[in-house]
């Protein structure tokens, strides 16, 4: 059943969102169109983080109007938030939060983990807080 709820996770959504799935972030661009890309994540208390190397078009977006919603899915199951993000461009902070995802990501290969870290080292990044005003879910 879809339920939408003012802002928080429940213990069921956080279980949820436990899971390494892949998140699909939904931005509007400069002429009002919606954009989206898939991306990893972490959950931090009831905040959802996201990070990106700057530059690409979603951050771009955020950056101009940080209007977001993110769903998580796994089949028909679905946990869905919406709100406004906090840029966090301290490159300590945004290096921390990719390396805390690439070993998420990567949980049965360290050594793959690690090549992804090195990678991103390279590039500045950025990384986005969202602490949702609406949770909707089919879980």
């Amino acid at each position: 059943m879809d339920t939408e709820t003012p802002a928080g996770l429940s213990s069921e959504e956080r279980a949820f969102l436990d899971a390494p799935r892949f998140a699909v972030v939904a931005t509007v661009g400069p002429d009002g169109a919606p954009y989206q890309a898939v991306v990893w994540y972490l959950v931090d208390g009831d905040t959802l983080v996201v990070n990106s190397a700057d530059g690409r078009r979603w951050p771009a977006n955020l950056r101009r109007d940080s209007r977001v919603d993110v769903t998580i899915e796994d089949g028909y199951r679905y946990v869905q938030l919406s709100g406004i993000v906090e840029i966090d461009d301290d490159q300590e902070r945004a290096q921390a939060d990719i390396a805390a995802m690439a070993y998420r990501y990567h949980a049965d290969d360290p050594a793959a983990a690690e090549a992804v870290i090195d990678r991103f080292r390279r590039q500045h990044r950025v990384s986005f807080r969202l602490r949702p005003r609406a949770v909707r879910r089919d879980l």
